[in-house]
């Protein structure tokens, strides 16, 4: 077998090159969770995020102990990652519904025994049938919010995030070295939006953003100055607002006029990309006043309320 030789200097940039994407940890809830915590403390939103640092709690003890689930087709990942699609289609297994022992999973162990509303919300949710299920799943995914009852948006949210995570880490070595295809503006492992951006901060990485996937959490290099959406390279305005973290905050685009939040690690970097989008609302709230649209779905937040 031969192959082409590479010269040092060839060799030290495909070394430091850094990889296109990058899969979440397999603590990631219990991380998010612990994010949630912290930001709770002296927070006007504080109730809400406590509430979202248990829902994260849970989802760890499923991922790390799931339920029997049936098996992905294997000749289907081979086949979508021969053709450069995502292997874990949200179009497709949405409607299979075999996430659906992961949310029952989930609904088990999560509870709250002082809120009324959100006891009610899970029971719905736990007595819907697998049909009623896949038509809220499939709204809720495909941004069709009025498709589904607002209170069950983070909870079903939640067992969707948890179900595609599950499968992507069991494909981690095969899609941590998808090649770089190029511009996305979706998941390149599950074909969901992005939730929102971090800006990396250390070695290779330095200065890099990562869109964040708003279903698996599966991180893709897409460059800066140009609009994830549009792509857009006409100038970027970025906008915080005063009393949001300062690690956070909005790139608006004046073609589209849409908008994504970017986390700067530099300024917290310890920081997670769903807890400081939903402690940072007062800056959605901002940018719609300057008649802008959010570009990115937090699948545990329905738009116009807390969930």
């Amino acid at each position: 077998m031969t192959g082409k030789l590479l010269e040092p200097g060839q060799i030290e940039a495909a070394a430091e090159r850094p990889p296109f994407i990058q899969l979440p940890p397999h603590d990631l809830f219990a991380l998010r969770a612990a994010q949630f915590d912290t930001l709770a403390t002296d927070h006007p939103l504080g109730e809400y995020l406590r509430l979202l640092a248990g829902v994260c709690r849970a989802q760890q003890q499923v991922l790390d102990q799931p339920p029997a689930l049936p098996a992905l087709s294997e000749r289907r990942i081979q086949e979508s990652l021969r053709h450069g699609l995502p292997p874990l289609s949200v179009d497709t297994l949405v409607r299979e519904g075999g996430w659906q022992p992961l949310l029952d999973a989930w609904l088990d162990i999560f509870y709250t025994a002082d809120n009324p509303t959100v006891r009610a919300a899970l029971a719905r949710l736990h007595r819907a049938d697998e049909s009623q299920r896949k038509a809220w799943a499939v709204a809720l995914l495909a941004g069709q919010y009025e498709g589904l009852p607002a209170a069950l948006v983070p909870f079903l949210g939640a067992g969707l995030q948890l179900a595609w995570t599950h499968w992507l880490l069991g494909l981690r070595e095969r899609l941590e070295a998808l090649p770089e295809p190029g511009e996305l503006t979706h998941c390149p492992c599950c074909g969901a939006p992005p939730m929102a951006g971090v800006i990396r901060h250390r070695g290779v990485f330095n200065g890099l953003r990562y869109l964040v996937c708003s279903l698996c959490s599966a991180q893709w290099h897409f460059v800066r100055l140009k609009c994830s959406q549009c792509l857009s390279t006409r100038e970027l305005d970025y906008v915080r607002r005063d009393g949001t973290p300062g690690d956070v905050q909005a790139e608006a685009c004046p073609s589209c006029h849409g908008y994504l939040k970017l986390l700067y690690l530099e300024r917290r970097s310890d920081g997670e990309c769903l807890s400081a989008d939903l402690a940072s609302l007062e800056l959605d709230m901002l940018m719609n006043e300057q008649g802008f649209h959010r570009l990115a779905p937090n699948l545990l937040l329905a738009p116009g309320g807390e969930g």
